[in-house]
């Protein structure tokens, strides 16, 4: 099929009080895809979210999950996606078991479909299905979320900062899950604040700023667009200053390692190495570092500030 996943039109929040938090969002998310949807905090990404999981009314503008507008078809809209939010809410008095079979319940999957063991199995929490839920880790808590989300087995599944306060190991552990999820068909959206994890993981990514899209590219593209270009260079002598004439952005990491930054579009090494040796240095080693999705996203963000 290629109707979108998520596709938003016009679609505009204005807030009591005057605040726009969206200004006239156009977007489509392909099926299948694993698409990455960043921002500083502020731009509008959790209020597209709460409008998608029906937590806030529109101001203007349409949206359609899997082909269902949200507001002609809410019931299909609503079961077409699952959402773990930022915010670790759930009752602390149920227990993961209790609250997967309740969730299931609110979207009318009958009991002999339910998934509940399978799903606390597959984010490694099987041996706490009968425990209360207030007696989780944070990150325990933050994978209950993720199960709950999953329980009327929707074709997309949004994650809100799913990995905050989520220690190493237990990230690896769902981000291994939600690959699984991704490889059987489901369409993964994902806004996180460690850009490493959205560049790594991400096949496409849009960046929101102040309320509008200010990006919405495959990812390698993205990358492209970044021209700066760092050479770290070790040098065969003490240095305690910077060398005259190697440009202005030029850092002395130790006495002996230089960090050159350069426009690629309009330098290449060999020009950048060539000014190293006019200033008397010799080179004992030298090293390249491309831009990453964090040097994209700050350049972006702060054009469009």
């Amino acid at each position: 099929m290629t109707q979108a996943a998520i596709s938003l039109r016009a679609l505009s929040k204005t807030y009591a009080g005057g605040k726009q938090a969206l200004r006239g969002v156009d977007l489509d998310i392909p099926r299948g895809s694993m698409f990455g949807l960043l921002g500083p905090n502020g731009a509008g990404k959790s209020t597209m979210i709460n409008i998608l999981a029906g937590l806030v009314n529109k101001t203007g503008g349409t949206a359609n999950i899997w082909g269902f507008d949200i507001d002609e078809h809410p019931r299909n809209a609503k079961a077409s996606i699952g959402i773990v939010p930022q915010e670790l809410v759930f009752d602390a008095f149920f227990t993961p078991f209790e609250t997967l079979e309740l969730q299931a319940g609110l979207f009318g999957v009958p009991p002999a479909k339910r998934r509940s063991m399978e799903l606390l199995d597959a984010v490694h929490l099987a041996d706490k299905a009968h425990v209360y839920s207030r007696t989780l880790s944070g990150g325990m808590k933050r994978r209950l979320l993720v199960a709950k989300a999953l329980v009327h087995n929707p074709p997309v599944l949004v994650l809100d900062e799913p990995t905050a306060g989520v220690d190493i190991e237990l990230r690896q552990q769902l981000w291994d899950y939600v690959r699984t999820l991704h490889a059987m068909g489901t369409t993964v959206v994902l806004t996180t604040h460690y850009l490493e994890e959205a560049e790594a993981l991400c096949d496409r990514i849009a960046i929101v700023n102040n309320g509008a899209i200010i990006a919405n590219d495959l990812t390698s593209v993205l990358l492209s667009t970044a021209g700066d270009k760092k050479l770290i260079v070790t040098v065969d002598r003490d240095l305690s200053e910077i060398p005259a004439g190697l440009g202005d952005r030029v850092e002395l990491k130790n006495e002996r390692v230089l960090t050159l930054t350069y426009d690629k579009r309009s330098r290449n090494a060999g020009q950048v190495l060539a000014a190293v040796a006019a200033a008397g240095l010799g080179v004992i080693d030298v090293s390249t570092q491309e831009a990453d999705l964090e040097d994209v996203f700050l350049d972006l963000t702060r054009n469009h500030g």
